[in-house]
């Protein structure tokens, strides 16, 4: 996700440097324009604007804090953008931080996988300061198709994001269990699919069906373990507003289901699986 974020704003004539934690993976990117740092506080020293894509809350925090964190290399009134899908509760700490250093702070969480970061399709749900999100729009529009702004407040587009996960995560669930069904009722699957396709006319129930429906689960564009961290954190975001959630509680089982059974590097529409085994398929 991350290196195709870096392409497009390379390509959109800004300066770019960057920082990998596996060094390798940003050596593409240098050979297209790139400067390569030796940490996120040298990659951050010189930067207006600092954007970063890690998987956790754990690797967020590892990149961000410390003495070559992100935070201590980033310059008075530069701005840390974190596009990563991190609980709403790291995002109220990061905003504390960089305020307190006097740095901005702004959770612009993306929609899409990592063909979508390549092509410039991402949506983009940002919340934040308005005066920083203005000042930040030519950033946005640099990595994303449209832009959405969700609130003053950076953690509620962690909650949007999280929340859009939960209903992506629900129609893989339905999918599986539907796919499953039908299977069993000796309809093809695939055909089931191309009504549902006509029904909604959406390219993520299109996309997901279709990896789901021929079973195409590797390489993960996105993998089960982390659909089972986003479980875990919507739940928690549900909590802090008592919001009860019972269909993303099923969600987390079944997700640590697939964990637990060895399939946690697969793609998380792998939950598929789980609905098939359980019907003895």
């Amino acid at each position: 996700m991350g290196a195709g974020i870096a392409a497009n704003l390379l390509r959109a004539g800004f300066a770019v440097t960057v920082y990998n934690r596996s060094r390798e993976k940003a050596e593409v990117l240098a050979a297209a324009g790139a400067k390569l740092a030796h940490s996120p506080a040298q990659a951050s020293a010189n930067a207006d604007v600092v954007m970063s894509m890690l998987a956790d809350d754990q690797a967020t925090e590892q990149v961000t804090f410390g003495d070559e964190g992100i935070a201590a290399g980033l310059k008075p009134e530069a701005v840390h953008i974190a596009n990563s899908t991190i609980s709403t509760a790291l995002a109220r700490r990061l905003a504390g931080e960089h305020g307190t250093r006097g740095q901005g702070y702004l959770s612009a969480p993306v929609f899409g996988r990592p063909d979508a970061a390549e092509a410039k399709r991402l949506i983009v749900a940002v919340a934040g300061s308005a005066d920083l999100v203005e000042r930040c729009s030519p950033v946005f529009d640099a990595i994303g198709r449209r832009t959405f702004v969700v609130g003053d407040e950076p953690w509620q587009a962690n909650a949007l994001k999280l929340c859009g996960n939960f209903m992506i995560a629900s129609m893989m669930e339905a999918f599986g269990e539907a796919f499953t069904t039908m299977r069993k009722a000796g309809v093809d699957h695939h055909r089931f699919l191309d009504v549902m396709n006509e029904l909604f006319a959406s390219p993520v129930y299109k996309g997901y069906g279709t990896a789901m429906a021929n079973e195409t689960f590797e390489p993960a564009g996105f993998a089960m373990k982390l659909g089972l961290k986003d479980m875990r954190l919507v739940l928690q975001a549900a909590q802090e507003v008592a919001a009860p959630m019972p269909l993303a509680s099923l969600l987390h089982d079944h997700f640590l289901a697939g964990v637990a059974q060895g399939n946690g590097e697969i793609d998380w529409c792998g939950i598929a699986k789980l609905a098939a085994k359980n019907a003895g398929l």
